[in-house]
């Protein structure tokens, strides 16, 4: 009975959506401070509907209930509903069972590829609604920041399988000329030649990607309009400030291949929010819980219901029913938090900042902010890296697989803001670092060629950077960063904040 009350309800609303969203303009109604309390209640609701119709439709969600011990609460509590992850459902359950009707519908779906901790791929399937909401979303944040049909679009981002570089394309070629270049820093350079200054250009990349791009481009980027648009990795305020020297404007796109790419978008009030933060870090520490500022984006509440678990982690859930497959109250294992916009305005306020002089025109969107994720992954040009990707490399090296005792991994900016791979070996006992004959430039060499072999995701990006991307430190038994390490407790394999 309440799957059709809120079938009833949920009709004519889906449509007043729709006719608002032809136009940017139609779209910033959505974004008024007396539209929030409503959109965020219209979202639960959303998110409720989908939950029941998974519960009835969906072969793996409603095994995923009985053997999560799941009983409706009363009264009904969201927050009862047990969260999935990748291991407890996606990894559980093929991915037919986790569509409606427990079947791939075949006309018109997509599936979607990135690369697990085994180097197995993990897929998602999606249908042409979604391709369709994907393409409305991405459009509607084009025209409301850019709103300029005579722009050429230049998509450096992967393609192939991977979800963010197919979906740009499929999405923006009717908003703009598009080309697709992948990751290739000399097809984007010609391109640029080719068509030369006369044009204005947003180009879409990762971030260290487009970093090695500017450094070593022979033209002259002065004379080119460039705007930039980022993706697959957080992005430092550093690098932006180094990336403003030659792109008129940086902003970065928050999104994942379990969920949605553009979830969140950077915004000019949010780039704003963040300068600040970086200039005051006891602001940062109030507002976000950290000296140093994490990524701060805003979002739709009728499309995403975004809540943080105890341990700090964010769990998502679509609103929309009509997707191929459910998502809901999934754990990326992303450690952020949201903040409705009309407190944290207030909070600016009795600090003595006025946040309506941030942007000239500012959506009053809740604020999603993200410190990157919480699980063994370190990213590094998109590409998601894990423990057993370095374990792998290794073991499989004739001398490091007997004298490496255990092993730290990060991705980190050096003083030249350039995008860095670190890992760091600790010798078994009585192994001095001066006393290893390896050469550190073969090492990384061998790094590079074996994370290559093992991962999937670095072996599409690696054409973007060389073995010298990489630096191999050895430490004694011990010491440094692996100093004080308890033995009853896991091995710490990634650096805090990496």
């Amino acid at each position: 009975m309440m799957r059709v009350l809120l079938h009833l309800l949920m009709t004519p609303l889906a449509w007043l959506r729709r006719t608002l969203e032809l136009k940017p303009g139609g779209y910033a109604v959505l974004m008024l401070p007396q539209a929030q309390p409503l959109l965020e209640r219209l979202g639960r609701m959303r998110a409720r509907s989908v939950f029941l119709r998974a519960r009835s439709e969906c072969p793996a969600y409603a095994r995923f209930l009985v053997d999560s011990g799941f009983a409706e609460p009363r009264p009904w509590r969201w927050s009862a509903v047990p969260v999935t992850t990748k291991d407890n459902y996606v990894k559980r359950y093929s991915i037919e069972d986790r569509c409606y009707g427990g079947a791939l519908s075949g006309r018109g779906e997509v599936i979607d590829e990135s690369s697990g901790s085994s180097g197995l791929p993990n897929n998602w399937i999606r249908n042409r609604h979604e391709r369709h909401d994907v393409t409305r979303i991405l459009q509607l944040s084009y025209g409301l920041i850019y709103d300029d049909p005579q722009r050429i679009l230049l998509n450096c981002f992967a393609l192939g399988p991977w979800a963010t570089g197919m979906h740009v394309s499929m999405s923006l070629a009717e908003v703009g000329t598009l080309k697709s270049i992948g990751p290739d820093a000399a097809k984007l350079e010609n391109t640029l030649r080719l068509f030369g200054p006369r044009y204005r250009y947003i180009v879409f990349g990762y971030p260290p990607f487009v970093k090695s791009f500017v450094d070593g481009t022979s033209l002259k980027l002065g004379d080119y309009h460039l705007d930039l648009v980022v993706g697959g990795e957080g992005i430092t305020e550093a690098l932006r400030g180094y990336l403003l020297r030659h792109f008129k404007s940086v902003v970065s796109s928050y999104g994942a291949s379990d969920l949605e790419i553009n979830i969140g978008v950077e915004t000019e009030w949010s780039i704003a929010l963040r300068a600040l933060c970086a200039r005051v870090p006891e602001l940062s520490k109030e507002l976000f819980g950290r000296d140093v500022p994490p990524m701060i984006f805003q979002y739709n509440p009728l499309d995403y219901l975004i809540e943080t678990l105890e341990n700090g982690e964010l769990v998502f859930t679509i609103c929309r029913g009509r997707g191929a497959a459910p998502k809901l109250r999934y754990n990326l294992h992303d450690l952020g938090g949201v903040h409705p916009f009309a407190s944290l305005r207030r909070t600016l306020r009795a600090r003595g900042a006025d946040p309506d002089t941030f942007a000239r025109r500012f959506s009053h969107f809740p604020v999603l902010y993200v410190y990157g994720r919480a699980d063994l992954t370190v990213a590094f040009f998109g590409a998601k890296l894990y423990p057993a990707d370095v374990e792998s490399v290794v073991l499989a090296h004739p001398v490091l697989a007997t004298l490496v005792h255990s092993f730290q991994f990060e991705s980190f900016e050096d003083e030249r803001v350039d995008r860095r791979l670190g890992i760091h070996l600790e010798l078994v006992p009585g192994q001095a670092p001066e006393t290893v004959a390896l050469d550190r430039s073969a090492l990384a060499a061998d790094f590079y060629a074996g994370l290559a072999r093992s991962n999937q995701d670095f072996r599409e990006v690696k054409r973007m950077f060389g073995a010298d991307a990489i630096e191999v430190h050895l430490h004694a038994h011990g010491s440094g960063r692996f100093a004080g390490a308890d033995i009853r407790l896991k091995r710490q394999y990634v650096k805090p904040g990496a």
